[in-house]
């Protein structure tokens, strides 16, 4: 069986291109055109890029707190196209950060938060802050002296929480300092929870959009 043979069998029975044909020909607002509203799919297409690339990154990298920092100097320096790997990952997670906080900005000043919008606004915030904790967690990552420092600010701040300071440092680090098990864990944070949680958010987000409809009124 061929695959256009395969591809006309799953047509016939869950209407593919039925969908695909609908979603290409919706008409949209005459007020959403241009640029600002093209900030979500740009973050996706950031997105996209970051989960291809960082893959690629993980075959190499190493998160263990005494092989993380040769580890991301072996990726730039000797894997072949390492380094141009490792810019995409880079330039392409602030490129999402950017077009996400633009986007909610858009969003916003647009109203389109309101009623009956108000759950599609609460994933956006959510993926939002996914957003940012994406960049936090890959800065961590790099294992340097610039990073560890801003790991060590970021990740001990909650430290100084009555009761639950202490308890939420080691559910999150497993200790009340930095160390390797800190990095294993912010990895861990950063490769899966967080992929599998933005995933998640993006298509209840997508779902909305397309069931509400996309605000024109900015």
């Amino acid at each position: 069986m061929s695959l256009a043979q395969i591809i006309d069998w799953l047509d016939e029975r869950l209407g593919i291109r039925r969908d695909i044909e609908n979603a290409l020909r919706r008409r949209l607002p005459a007020r959403a055109t241009g640029a600002p509203y093209c900030l979500g799919g740009i973050a996706f297409l950031a997105f996209l890029v970051e989960v291809v690339t960082g893959i690629a990154l993980a075959r190499y990298y190493q998160p263990n707190g005494a092989l993380a920092y040769e580890s991301v100097r072996l990726i730039t320096y000797q894997v072949p196209l390492g380094s141009l790997v490792r810019s995409l990952h880079y330039w392409a997670g602030n490129v999402m950060v950017a077009a996400v906080l633009l986007h909610m900005l858009r969003v916003y000043l647009a109203g389109a938060y309101r009623k009956p919008r108000e759950l599609n606004w609460m994933a956006g915030v959510l993926l939002l802050l996914v957003t940012l904790t994406f960049g936090f967690s890959g800065y961590a990552l790099r294992w340097d002296a610039a990073s560890y420092g801003a790991t060590s600010v970021v990740v001990l701040a909650p430290a100084s929480l009555p009761l639950a300071g202490e308890w939420l440092m080691r559910v999150f680090l497993g200790e009340v300092v930095i160390t390797g098990e800190t990095l294993t864990r912010l990895y861990f944070l950063h490769v899966f929870l967080l992929p599998v949680l933005a995933t998640l958010l993006m298509l209840l987000h997508f779902l909305m959009v397309r069931r509400q409809g996309i605000y024109g009124g900015l």
